[in-house]
């Protein structure tokens, strides 16, 4: 859509009220059309500067690598920790070893 130019237009400043050429005025940052004596630029605090935000996130992130996993066999309730009492317990236990999935490794230490 065009627009007339307006080199003959008359116009009224939104702030003080007075009659000017509408091309003499001119649109401050809030919006108001205002002539030359009252054109108000805009303060530089309204326009804070700008702070990136804090980098949270790694750019390229490798997942954490699938160490051996060591585990206890025994049957259920076997424990290192066992004792009869104050004395160590003496029994003997069967250790169990079962599985369906996967591999076993086994290492004694």
């Amino acid at each position: 859509m065009t627009f007339a130019n307006g080199k003959f237009a008359i116009a009224i400043c939104d702030r003080c009220g007075q009659q000017y050429q509408y091309l003499e005025l001119k649109q401050e940052w809030n919006g108001l059309f205002t002539c030359p004596e009252c054109f108000d630029p805009k303060h530089p605090q309204l326009d804070p500067p700008y702070h990136a935000a804090d980098a949270v996130a790694l750019q390229d992130p490798r997942p954490a690598r699938k160490e051996p996993v060591t585990v206890f066999v025994g049957a259920p309730g076997d424990s290192i920790f066992e004792s009869n009492g104050m004395q160590p317990s003496v029994e003997i236990k069967k250790l169990i070893i079962s599985t369906k999935v996967g591999n076993v490794n086994v290492s004694i230490s």
